[in-house]
């Protein structure tokens, strides 16, 4: 999640026209390539790289998997959007805005955690939501936390256009754009939160994602067709993620460090971090999520969202949106269009110890 004002919906359209570049038909193949940026949740991803627990589990199935970090989060997303990469972690309002909108068809392999805190509304000098009215506010446009700006927003009242303005800010400026005179009001997520609230004793937490819960999903998704024709990607990605979610959920310090030192904090504030954040350590968790009657709803606001900032299209949402399929085989916008799905297969196997 990052830029300047240049990446408003020209980044996420250029996102959009790249996908008509990527390839059209995936086949076998022994080598693949995940896409992953700082946040609380997604830190396992290059911790899987540096461990070699990754290369452990690529090996047991005669692949390998390479995960590479990104400072730009919506970067990252285009990257795999254009067919650089074989898998990104994204959120599933950016999963739906920029691959799937742009028509690559993404499978969300893992669902890792949602965020329950670890998104937030922070501003300087007020206690409301209400005193925003009238100023400006800085954040990654079009991503989720544009997303969670509107849901409070409308907790109090207000739309995006009582505001002076949205600032399209890049993640990686983000703390210092809040240390300037200029900047009154930012929304962005972890570790970004915390370090800007522990820096600046004037900062507030207005709102958060802990107020609509399980509405943003961190995901890992991959190219449909790729993990269709590589069932062993997917095995592998989902065996090696579970071995440290195991750990994670023991306590192990020594995985928890290596955790929280690469995302610039110590044991204590990383484990703040995880405070705000439902993660699914156990796997039968992630799909009971990926199963709930609550996942349908929350992805058509998410659609109606877009669709109001003229991501997916004009208008209201209609039966012409792109398809979202779910577990049970229900889909919501187009049938005849599915580009995102949320698949439990191997999920499942995960908890049934079939990895």
């Amino acid at each position: 999640m990052h830029m300047t004002k240049l990446m408003s919906a020209t980044a996420l359209a250029l996102g959009i026209l790249t996908a008509t570049t990527a390839p059209l038909a995936a086949q076998e193949k022994t080598e693949f390539k995940l896409a992953w940026s700082i946040y609380v949740g997604w830190m396992p991803w290059g911790y899987l790289e540096d461990s070699g627990i990754m290369d452990k589990w690529a090996d047991k199935y005669g692949i390998d998997v390479e995960i590479v970090q990104f400072n730009d989060y919506v970067e990252s997303i285009n990257q795999y959007t254009a067919g650089a990469f074989d898998g990104v972690s994204a959120t599933n309002m950016d999963t739906l805005s920029i691959p799937s909108g742009g028509g690559v068809d993404t499978t969300a392999l893992i669902i890792g955690d949602y965020s329950n805190g670890n998104d937030a509304v922070i501003a300087k000098g007020v206690d409301s939501l209400k005193d925003l009215k009238d100023k400006p506010v800085n954040l990654v446009e079009l991503s989720v936390s544009h997303y969670l700006l509107a849901r409070g927003l409308d907790s109090v009242g207000l739309e995006e256009s009582d505001l002076t303005s949205v600032i399209n800010t890049s993640d990686a400026d983000m703390i210092a754009a809040f240390a300037t005179k200029e900047v009154e009001a930012v929304v962005t997520w972890n570790p970004l939160v915390s370090e800007i609230i522990g820096s600046s004793p004037d900062a507030v937490n207005l709102f958060d994602s802990s107020k609509i819960p399980g509405e943003i999903l961190d995901l890992m998704v991959v190219n449909t067709e790729t993990l269709e024709a590589n069932p062993n990607f997917g095995k592998a990605v989902a065996g090696a993620w579970y071995e440290v979610m195991a750990l994670m959920a023991a306590g192990d310090e020594e995985v928890l460090t290596a955790l929280a030192e690469a995302s610039g904090t110590d044991l204590a504030g990383y484990k703040a971090q995880l405070a705000a954040t439902e993660m699914f350590f156990d796997p039968a968790a992630a799909v009971a999520q990926a199963s709930s009657d609550a996942l349908p709803t929350t992805m058509t606001n998410v659609a109606e969202f877009l669709f109001d900032k003229g991501i997916l299209g004009e208008g209201a949402p209609s039966a012409d949106f792109v398809g979202i399929a779910y577990p049970d085989g229900k889909i919501t916008g187009s049938e005849a269009n599915v580009k995102f799905r949320f698949d439990t297969t191997y999920m499942q196997m995960a908890a049934d110890g079939a990895l």
